[in-house]
């Protein structure tokens, strides 16, 4: 039942590889295929699972019938919570546990075929330089980049190519702070630099540690607290639209 037993990845190379196809197909089946995989789960069916397969595919399913299975088997009955709460929560559910699913499957291959300390530490970095597919579906880690971005120096080359004003994407420091952790100073050339990106709201310069916020859309950037938007808020919002492009977008 199981695309991983038609062949045996045997070095930490060949399970990675294992690991990504399995991984984009479960990715794919909780965002483009969302609609087809929501349907699949349907409550009123028995104990169903989701599996990756490496060729990147996915497939919903019951569990395999023999015990103990050939591999280690994801979570079950994925269809019996789907009613009971809002499905962006339901797939974050069902991704941190294919997540889990996919450690254990690399990792069992990889006590399989005898890796050792070395091989199994790899193995695990190369894992972590991917997100997650709980990152991956619940937006983490665009909003990761962007909060990094808002905080971190570009690079003076990146900031004259930026379009639309974007070479500006990093926080502004007032030159009034005279105090500064070590990793939080600005370089002073940069920070003249970046320092005519205002704020689409309210046209002023940004402040020093204020929140800011990037519209998808248009790419502008506002204060947080001109378009009453939270760090805690901005957590939850997969693609942020100001204002005024909600505006244009509700329009007929």
């Amino acid at each position: 039942m199981d695309g991983g037993g038609q062949y045996n990845p045997r070095t930490v190379e060949e399970v990675f590889r294992d690991f990504k196809g399995r991984r984009a197909g479960m990715i794919k089946a909780l965002t483009t295929d969302v609609e087809e995989f929501y349907q699949q789960c349907d409550p009123e069916k028995e104990n169903l699972c989701l599996y990756g397969f490496p060729n990147e595919q996915w497939e919903v399913n019951l569990p395999a019938e023999e015990v103990p299975p050939e591999l280690p088997e994801p979570a079950l009955g994925i269809n019996f919570a789907r009613d009971g709460m809002q499905e962006k929560d339901w797939l974050s559910l069902v991704a941190v546990h294919s997540d889990a699913w996919l450690l254990a499957v690399a990792f069992y291959f990889g006590a399989r075929f005898g890796f050792d300390k070395t091989d199994r530490k790899r193995l695990f970095t190369m894992v972590n330089d991917l997100p997650t597919i709980f990152e991956v579906v619940t937006g983490t880690t665009k909003k990761q980049s962007k909060e990094k971005s808002s905080v971190s120096n570009l690079s003076s080359n990146k900031s004259k190519s930026g379009s639309k004003g974007r070479g500006s994407e990093l926080v502004k420091y007032s030159k009034g702070m005279q105090e500064k952790d070590e990793d939080e100073v600005v370089d002073e050339e940069e920070e003249e630099e970046h320092g005519e990106t205002l704020c689409g709201a309210c046209g002023e310069n940004y402040a020093a540690d204020e929140f800011w916020i990037c519209c998808d859309i248009c790419e502008k950037w506002f204060h947080g607290k001109c378009v009453k938007i939270t760090p805690a808020r901005a957590e939850h919002i997969k693609q942020y639209k100001c204002p005024s492009c909600s505006n244009k977008r509700a329009r007929p």
